[in-house]
């Protein structure tokens, strides 16, 4: 008896095992994931319409797994493949006891597949029918049931089930076949694509067509017949095409769609691009390139940025030019030239530290530093123009001056924290070119700065004088990127009030000579904006910002060949202002008032208001502008009673002496000055009998002193010609008194004397010398120089 119990007990135990094992490979009998198949790179716009695609590296069209599946192809579906799908537990025994006896009894071959059985089929990558298979197909089917919901179960094959050729999926199929989303698929559409994973080779355009036709019908009949269709319903998809050759996937930003593809292969991208927007600006971008491309200017970028999220709102990679002008080249991402489109940065950093106001007057005069000769784009000289001016006028000798006098060093970490990352050699390898061009920056990157800007002012706006650690965070595609930011008390660059008085000068941008149309320029909605061109009209760049948007525009070759005209007036500009005026108007910034702070400025020249300053000004400008020395050019002078002379007690009454505010600049500056402005007076010259001490009366315009200030010996570089020959260096002077006589000397050895106009051209061999000049009155100058041949 005992024994019996024993045997009974060791053969439940054994059953229990068993069924464990059983069990637990019932459990494990999927793997994780279920797909492992390559999927393509889907990028969408923020309203969820497909951008572009790019295939699977398998050579599959196979977009990523769905979200859901939308209701006609599931009905459609469903009563094609497997009325019973909500009710049975993964296989339908009745449709396999069919299946078993068709296949006993006749030559047909009949599957008997539920819609789960299909998924585990497609997992297994449709390995050859055999009962076998069958019976490891209802067992993860089951499975499958137990782990997963049905629509779960539903959505995996319509988004792994077969469309003919290499088109894998519901969504691919829809865009291939019909050029819609699944979800605006019609009855005829969703009925058509129903049958078609039954029997994938129907799709080949020309073959098969009444087979798929007459399938399809068969299926619309019986959703007509259970009420799922009404009649009308049924007759309209009745008359619908049958989907034929391959639709092309759209390429609404193509080159976005490459980038997302190398930064996220595989994967379904919901973008922050504003479908509108990009559609409208392919359109414009079109257009323009018609136009440029007759001057052989074959290629331009566009980059839109929501200011505030720094959110890209619109992205246009390259022109639609040819293959062998470089169509697939991303130009946004590419460093190129910077030209001008620097040199806002560098007057708010001036205006950021306190050591420049405004309007404070800068010389434009001939300049040369180390060997270096910057010019304006026009060749001449104004003397001295408002900071302004010379910005909104992009003039490019008082940008070298400024740059000089703030300090490259100082200015190349300014840039650095404005993430201009393309900039990433050190400071004595761009020289003072780095603010003319002779650096390499991308739109992304000069854009965001931008943007960054007009981010920094408007939150100081909202949020009553705070700053926040994010302000020049990078641009984002993806939609709901989130960024941690943390506020602070000071700027992370640059304060409130110094960009926006730098906004004020940019909104100013001067109309040049000859330009035409400027009125529709001026007329756009309210923008601070500023063009670049580098050197060899290799680059035109233009850029601007409003209280919302930040627009990057780049124009040129991408293989660097210039243009005549490639500028950014002319070739960057117009796209900019077509791209402005599709955006929504904004209303310009509000002013920083805690930022700034209210002074009496010389209305003249731009300086704090000094003693003698006759005119003024009231003036908000940033706060550290109050360390700014008071106007040094407007002084006290006495006149004899004919006001043609100047006079002291040396000479003249007391009594009889006439004071008087005179605006007075010095000798390079009023040279170039005077002539382009009538209302200036030059000093009168002392009277002939008055006593005169350490009055400047003239200056060097070449050699000068480094940027305008005393220094160490200027060096001059011998250059040759084109026959090698070495040319002539003209030195230079202005003296308040043009018609005095000049003895110039050189090393203390008498070379010439000039009159009225004061130059002359020597050929000095290399090596260092005094140059001395003394006029008339025994006025005297000198300037230590450096000869070295030009290498």
């Amino acid at each position: 008896m005992l024994k019996k119990i024993t045997h009974t007990i060791k053969k439940h135990k054994i059953k229990f095992s068993l069924l464990l094992v059983g069990l637990v490979c019932w459990f494990f009998c999927l793997p994780r994931p279920l797909f492992q198949d390559p999927t393509s790179t889907v990028v969408e716009s923020r309203e969820g319409v497909l951008l572009g695609a790019r295939i699977a590296t398998d050579g599959q069209w196979r977009f990523p797994k769905l979200d859901s599946v939308p209701y006609r192809f599931e009905q459609s579906v469903l009563h094609f493949e497997d009325e019973y799908f909500y009710s049975h537990p993964g296989f339908n025994p009745i449709s396999i006891s069919k299946a078993l006896w068709g296949n006993l009894t006749s030559s047909t071959r009949r599957g008997g597949s539920t819609l789960t059985q299909q998924v585990i089929r497609l997992s297994r990558k449709n390995k050859q029918r055999s009962y076998g298979e069958k019976v490891i197909e209802i067992f993860q089917a089951t499975r499958l049931e137990a782990g997963y919901s049905k629509k779960d179960i539903l959505n995996f094959y319509a988004s792994y089930a077969p469309f003919g050729g290499n088109v894998v999926g519901l969504e691919t199929a829809a865009w291939r076949y019909f050029g819609i989303p699944a979800s605006k698929l019609s009855w005829g559409q969703s009925a058509a694509l129903a049958v078609l994973p039954n029997a994938p080779a129907l799709i080949f355009p020309g073959k098969n067509e009444a087979i798929l036709k007459e399938k399809r019908d068969r299926l619309l009949l019986k959703l007509f017949q259970k009420e799922v269709i009404d009649q009308m319903t049924y007759e309209l998809a009745l008359d619908e095409a049958l989907p034929g050759k391959p639709f092309p996937l759209p390429e609404t930003a193509l080159h976005l769609t490459e980038k997302i593809r190398k930064e996220h292969p595989g994967e379904r991208i919901k973008t922050t691009i504003d479908l509108n927007l990009q559609t409208t600006l392919n359109r414009i971008v079109t257009e323009q390139y018609f136009q440029l491309q007759q001057n052989e200017i074959h290629n331009l970028a566009v980059l839109v940025l929501d200011v505030e999220t720094r959110e890209i709102l619109a992205y246009i990679g390259n022109a639609p030019t040819t293959v062998e002008n470089n169509k697939f080249v991303d130009v946004i991402d590419k460093s190129r030239s910077t030209g001008s489109i620097l040199k806002p940065f560098l007057y708010t950093a001036l205006l950021d530290s306190g050591e420049l106001l405004p309007n404070t007057l800068v010389a434009d005069i001939p300049t040369v530093i180390n060997g270096y000769q910057p010019e304006n784009f026009d060749k001449e000289f104004n003397g001295a123009v408002p900071a302004s001016v010379a910005l909104s006028r992009s003039l490019n000798i008082p940008a070298v001056r400024m740059l000089r006098s703030y300090g490259l060093e100082r200015f190349h970490r300014r840039l650095d924290e404005l993430q201009l990352k393309g900039i990433n050699r050190e400071a004595n390898y761009y020289g003072l070119s780095l603010i003319l061009g002779g650096a390499e920056s991308s739109l992304w990157e000069i854009t965001n700065a931008y943007a960054g800007m007009a981010s920094t002012l408007n939150f100081f706006n909202e949020t009553s004088s705070e700053y926040r650690t994010t302000d020049f965070k990078h641009p984002t595609y993806i939609s709901h990127a989130e960024t941690d930011s943390e506020k602070v008390r000071n700027p992370t660059v640059f304060n409130a009030g110094a960009i926006y008085k730098t906004f004020e000068a940019l909104q100013k941008v001067n109309r040049p000579l000859g330009e035409e149309n400027w009125d529709f320029f001026s007329n756009s909605q309210p923008i601070a904006w500023k063009t670049g061109t580098s050197f060899g009209f290799k680059d035109a760049w233009a850029v601007g910002v409003t209280k919302k948007y930040a627009i990057g525009v780049w124009a040129g070759n991408a293989d660097g060949e210039g243009r005549p005209g490639l500028t950014g007036l002319q070739a960057a500009a117009p796209i900019l202002f077509d791209v402005l005026d599709v955006l929504p108007k904004t209303d310009w910034f509000a002013t920083p008032y805690d930022e700034l702070t209210e002074v009496s400025v010389c209305a003249i020249s731009g300086h704090l208001a000094g003693v003698f300053c006759g005119e003024t000004v009231s003036e908000f400008i940033p706060k550290n502008g109050v360390r700014t020395e008071p106007c040094p050019y407007h002084q006290q002078v006495f006149l004899a009673q004919n006001e043609q002379y100047r006079v002291n007690s040396s000479c003249y009454e007391l009594a009889e002496m006439i004071q008087e505010s005179w605006f007075a600049l010095p000798p390079v500056m009023e040279y170039y000055y005077a002539p382009l402005h009538p209302e200036y007076k030059v000093l009168p010259p002392f009277r002939p009998d008055c006593l005169q001490e350490g009055e400047a009366l003239m200056e060097f315009i070449f050699p000068n002193p480094p940027a305008g200030r005393a220094g160490p010996n200027e060096t001059i570089l011998l250059a040759k010609n084109f026959e090698e020959e070495t040319q002539d260096v003209i030195f230079k002077i202005a003296h308040r008194n043009p018609e005095t006589k000049i003895y110039w000397y050189l090393d203390g050895s008498f070379i010439t004397t000039t009159e009225t106009f004061h130059q002359i051209a020597l050929q000095p061999l290399p090596g260092e010398y005094v140059l001395t000049a003394v006029d008339q009155d025994g006025n005297e100058i000198k300037q230590r120089v450096v000869v070295e041949k030009a290498s």
